[in-house]
């Protein structure tokens, strides 16, 4: 029997944020001095770095859990199940439901329930809960949903990524272009195929780590009010995830069993090509092995960075045919991994 992901289902907003859409934004150094770039310099070196062209927003009569129903009622559909037999709906996200010009979070009842709610499902006994862990928050989930089936708490479990990071952006502050809106959804269940998730590694680096991403002021000094944005320490948060993630990646494959030639695609957490990148040749450099070319799908270039959604929008995508020149097929084994607030590290190995 094999704990396998039966259904897929994502949601990307519609409306697009393009590179250009900044050329009119007042950007500041952290300690509120002007840079000394035109905002076509800043623009053209944030694409050369991240490689984002353009990311999505969603329109401004949403919230998080909306969408986060939207990606989840695809997934239902695509598992062709009863949505009135999941046992557990855990969704990760970071920020809750933050209304359009709102400056406070809402995150009672939890995004779970919310979600629970939106798709009408009954049942008392289907369990909605959040989950807080940073970017890697969905594959953590994942994880979760794996233990509850292996220990025979439950049968099925909707694990769901979804954040709205247009909502806690800085304006004043070149990172604000790397963020973006999103939802992806899947369907994990037992079943009597073979593969699914053959092996997972967690980590929490937290004693010098724990802020490097964190809720911080605008960069702009002439604003008083109390709102705050996503903030972090780029140049750290590169220097971590080179230096870790790839350790993470060989240990899961190891724990696996599988070689990394058997290796198809790695799924990792869209948060930077040119660190995405890195991060992944490491990974193969500690093999002595070069990347292999095209085993690192990415999206970031036209749907920036998503958060906990990266991962899963990336898989459905795929399955569903709409990124170009990719593909995963049944059999194929995979990684997914992330690096993300917290400062935490998963990968999962998984068979198709």
């Amino acid at each position: 029997m094999a704990i396998k992901i039966t259904g897929t289902g994502s949601y990307i907003p519609s409306k697009i944020e393009k590179n250009e859409d900044f050329y009119n934004h007042q950007f500041l150094n952290a300690d509120g001095s002007a840079i000394n770039n035109p905002n076509e310099v800043i623009v053209e070196k944030f694409k050369a770095i991240t490689g984002i062209q353009e990311r999505r927003y969603v329109k401004k009569e949403l919230v998080n859990s909306d969408i986060a129903s939207f990606a989840a009622k695809k997934a239902i559909e695509d598992a062709k199940i009863d949505k009135e037999s999941i046992d557990y709906i855990i969704v990760a996200h970071n920020y809750g439901d933050l209304k359009n010009n709102r400056q406070q979070s809402d995150t009672v009842p939890s995004i779970a329930s919310r979600v629970k709610h939106l798709l009408k499902i009954e049942n008392p006994k289907c369990v909605g809960y959040d989950l807080l862990f940073g970017c890697p928050g969905w594959i953590e989930g994942v994880i979760q949903a794996k233990a509850f089936i292996a220990s025979g708490i439950a049968k099925r479990c909707l694990v769901i990524g979804s954040e709205t990071l247009s909502r806690v952006i800085d304006p004043h502050d070149r990172d604000s272009m790397i963020y973006s809106d999103g939802a992806g959804a899947v369907i994990i269940e037992e079943n009597n195929e073979e593969g699914g998730i053959l092996a997972h590694e967690s980590a929490t680096y937290a004693l010098d780590e724990a802020h490097y991403i964190f809720f911080g002021e605008t960069n702009n000094p002439e604003i008083s009010d109390q709102r705050r944005y996503i903030k972090m320490y780029g140049r750290k948060i590169y220097e971590f995830a080179l230096s870790n993630v790839p350790k993470a990646l060989k240990a899961c494959l190891d724990k696996s069993g599988k070689s990394i030639n058997d290796v198809k695609k790695i799924l990792i957490h869209q948060a930077n090509e040119k660190m995405d990148e890195a991060i992944v040749s490491r990974f193969y450099k500690l093999h002595k092995m070069k990347m292999p070319e095209g085993i690192m799908p990415m999206s970031i270039n036209l749907l920036g960075n998503s958060s906990v959604a990266t991962v899963p929008t990336l898989y459905d995508m795929i399955l569903k045919g709409q990124l170009e020149g990719q593909e995963i097929n049944k059999g194929d084994v995979i990684m997914f991994a992330s690096v993300g607030a917290g400062m935490n590290i998963n990968a999962i190995m998984y068979q198709v």
